[in-house]
């Protein structure tokens, strides 16, 4: 379905499944498609609703635009679906955008999970991680340069099906016309330029887990002990195999934290 922004912005949203609603957040560059096995999964137990980021997927795509205009269009979502209270669950760019909703807006989060996180930045880890090798990339297309950033982000013995398969998830975004332009891509990332929720996470009400990769080039585990300590109810699990895609590399335990956590 379709729900329209504050500021008029399409947002593509999906839901599945009945009971206590739980809202997925994807993560920089790549759409509500890329969390399918969370939705087929949860939406066994909970109502689960899933939206393309603005700048995402079947989203409209702005030219400009912050990463309060992603809070705004989460509780946009909310409203119009009746939803009073939700359980957030955020990946990479998504964590970000689930920690702006729970220090602002507390009361609208009853549960929070904050897959392969931090709490502050002066850019993307992307955009970090892009900077690092910029004499690599500079002759690539954006094609190819998101094919050698995705390789870097993966725990050292990743079997080659898991990166396999982001390759072709990757792939087919472009054929799909759901990929990014370069232009596009850049907008995405200067939405989450200069954030600092560490100041705002003491008043974060809702229990909380942060899951981490240990071998995450962008946001390793000590990023995500960071606020571990600073949320009141909250404990850090690290998944000892895995970089920043948890739910591939270690799907299993990483689907047992989610769900012994969302069981509590």
């Amino acid at each position: 379905m379709i729900i329209s922004a504050a500021d008029g912005t399409p947002l593509f949203v999906q839901q599945r499944g009945e009971g206590h609603p739980l809202i997925l957040l994807h993560g920089l560059g790549s759409h509500s498609g890329w969390l399918d096995a969370d939705l087929d999964h949860l939406a066994g137990t909970r109502r689960v609703i899933a939206l393309d980021s603005r700048g995402h997927g079947r989203s409209g795509r702005p030219t400009s635009f912050t990463l309060a205009d992603h809070v705004s269009d989460v509780l946009t979502v909310m409203d119009a679906l009746g939803v009073a209270q939700a359980a957030v669950m955020g990946t990479s760019m998504g964590s970000y955008v689930a920690q702006a909703l729970a220090t602002t807006h507390p009361g609208r989060v009853s549960r929070l999970i904050l897959v392969v996180p931090k709490a502050s930045g002066q850019t993307s880890g992307t955009a970090a991680l892009m900077a690092r090798h910029e004499d690599e990339l500079r002759d690539l297309t954006p094609q190819e340069v998101q094919a050698f950033l995705l390789e870097r982000m993966f725990a050292p013995g990743t079997p080659q099906a898991i990166r396999a398969e982001v390759a072709r998830r990757t792939a087919d975004d472009h054929a799909a016309g759901l990929a990014q332009t370069p232009e596009q891509a850049e907008a995405a990332r200067r939405a989450l330029e200069r954030f600092d929720f560490r100041p705002g996470l003491p008043r974060v009400t809702a229990p909380a887990l942060i899951l981490s990769g240990a071998h995450d080039p962008l946001n390793p585990p000590p990023a995500g002990a960071e606020i571990a300590a600073l949320i009141p109810h909250a404990h850090q699990e690290v998944l000892a195999h895995s970089g920043h895609f948890p739910a591939l590399e270690e799907a299993g335990r990483y689907r047992a934290l989610v769900d012994d956590f969302l069981g509590e």
